[in-house]
């Protein structure tokens, strides 16, 4: 029975030490104002107004850009190649990988 009452006073006193701690000074406003102060919100068309504005800047940033040092200023253009230059490579690779399978250096269905 002890041991139940104690249990249950340590939680009630967690709860309350919570509750209490909780709350501001006091129980009063926040004096000191280090909350937020309230403000009006935005009309539409102060939201569209800041929108543009954030858009013309971005799009300035954007076009800005400098790279960095040692970066070069593209990623660089993936090297294109024709169907039939794509059909010969497959045809290689598939000649390679059947003589693989045949000398038994890979089975056939394993994934590498």
């Amino acid at each position: 029975m002890n041991k139940i009452m104690l249990t249950m006073g340590i939680a009630l006193a967690q709860m309350l030490a919570v509750s209490t701690f909780a709350q501001a000074k006091g129980g009063e406003a926040d004096t000191t104002g280090s909350m937020a102060a309230p403000s009006a919100p935005a009309t539409p068309a102060e939201k569209a107004a800041a929108k543009a504005e954030r858009k013309t800047e971005g799009a300035a940033a954007a076009k800005d850009m400098a790279p960095k040092e040692g970066e070069s200023k593209s990623a660089g253009t993936a090297r294109k190649y024709t169907k039939a230059e794509r059909a010969e490579a497959r045809a290689k690779r598939k000649a390679e990988t059947a003589e693989a399978i045949k000398r038994g250096e890979v089975k056939s269905g394993e994934m590498y």
